[in-house]
């Protein structure tokens, strides 16, 4: 079949090439900045990498929040709406990270468009390397090992589940918050040091690094201050973030807001992940292979 891949970064073009060696015609438009990989047609225009396609897939995540879609790979600007029109009526549009104006614009264009990142097997794969891109960066801004490091995991969701298990794995003392009780209770039972969130306080200044998972303001200025001066923090949430990197510049502790993890440090298993979860959207929607 033919796929038309429109944007995206090095974990969607790696996954252009995994399409094209599992056999696939696959076009692409807007990574203009970079050689396809092999077997993978570059087209001039967005209506031939759309023309005849059999489903079309947008990047992870879909648009970068001004109306356009998210093409680092590319000197042009993609218009979210432009795209959508140029899809054959009927064709699948599979997308990740889907916003409420792009299905508006969905929705305008008849396009069937589907959110490949609520797929469970994408998601825990995503966090996986996420995980590891996290222990990978705890490694190069602290002159420690990761044995022995007292790291305090803020959020037990996914990302925040598999950070602790890999750090523990490697010998870290690992403290890890939640809100709810029933968390707490599963932290507890899984043998870390459990804390709750909203009273971090007076455990701060114990840490020799903190990785939030929480997208949502937890580490603020006032909590900031708290921290030793060598305590390194990793944010892994997403937007819009739970720490305030502008207190901590001015407290001079090192900060990083980590997003996008999979696509920077494990773009080809990101891909894997991502073409996964569009072929089994693909089958259960009845499309073939």
């Amino acid at each position: 079949m033919k796929f038309a891949v429109l944007g995206g970064d090095m974990r969607i073009l790696k996954l252009t090439g995994l399409l094209a060696a599992d056999g696939h015609s696959v076009h692409v438009f807007g990574m203009d900045r970079m050689p396809p990989e092999p077997g993978v047609i570059q087209s001039e225009t967005l209506q031939e990498a759309c023309s005849g396609a059999a489903a079309v897939l947008l990047p992870l995540p879909a648009t970068n929040g001004q109306g356009s879609v998210t093409s680092p790979l590319s000197s042009r600007i993609l218009p979210c709406e432009a795209a959508l029109q140029a899809v054959e009526l009927g064709c699948p549009v599979l997308a990740g990270r889907i916003t409420p104006d792009l299905a508006q614009a969905a929705r305008k264009a008849e396009s069937r468009l589907t959110d490949y990142f609520l797929r469970e097997e994408l998601i825990v794969a995503n966090a996986a390397a996420t995980a590891e891109g996290a222990i990978q960066l705890l490694m190069e801004e602290t002159d420690a090992c990761i044995l022995g490091l007292r790291v305090l995991v803020i959020g037990y969701g996914r990302i925040g589940k598999l950070t602790a298990h890999r750090l523990r794995a490697m010998g870290a003392e690992v403290t890890v918050s939640a809100r709810k009780c029933a968390d707490i209770a599963w932290i507890r039972a899984m043998g870390y040091t459990p804390a709750e969130t909203g009273a971090l306080e007076d455990v701060l200044g114990s840490f020799d690094a903190v990785v939030n998972t929480v997208p949502a303001l937890v580490l603020d200025e006032a909590r900031l201050m708290r921290l030793r001066q060598d305590c390194v923090c990793i944010d892994l949430a997403s937007k819009p973030g739970g720490l305030d990197f502008a207190a901590a510049s001015r407290l001079g502790l090192r900060a990083v807001w980590a997003l996008g993890l999979p696509g920077e440090v494990a773009p080809r298993a990101a891909a894997a992940a991502i073409r996964e979860a569009v072929y089994n959207i693909l089958r259960e929607g009845g499309d073939a292979l």
